[in-house]
């Protein structure tokens, strides 16, 4: 069963735009509609959707890179924390924002997937186009 998939979309806003966004409290609750507490340093935590996501920031490239230890509440007792890595890639006032999620415990991937893609990409498409 897969424990890992990469998604991509294009958000009309400049790739620095969504970087801070997303280290940012008060961005990451901009960008998805919920209450975030951000630490966006490397070894910095956060904790998103009312505690329901957590992880911690591993390494950052300014403008390009995001990688974050990251789980959910749902993960089973003494699983390691999956991977995230955020690449953003701008060309004309516009960022291609691919993530690829790694490390998820058997049977998680597809709900994962379609919560990045319902609760982050779908709410930030709608706050770039504000």
């Amino acid at each position: 069963m897969k424990n890992e998939f990469t998604v991509s979309v294009t958000i009309h806003a400049k790739a620095e735009t969504i970087y801070k966004a997303l280290l940012s409290s008060e961005g990451h609750s901009a960008l998805t509609g919920s209450p975030a507490k951000v630490d966006g340093t490397v070894d910095g935590d956060f904790v998103a959707w009312d505690g329901y996501i957590k992880g911690m920031f591993l390494e950052l490239e300014e403008n390009k890179r995001i990688l974050q230890a990251w789980r959910t509440a749902e993960f089973p007792e003494g699983s390691e924390d999956s991977i995230v890595e955020i690449l953003l890639e701008e060309s004309h006032g516009k960022t291609k924002l691919t993530l690829h999620h790694s490390n998820i415990p058997e049977g998680q991937a597809d709900d994962y997937q379609k919560g990045w893609e319902d609760f982050y990409f779908k709410p930030m498409k709608e706050w770039s186009e504000k």
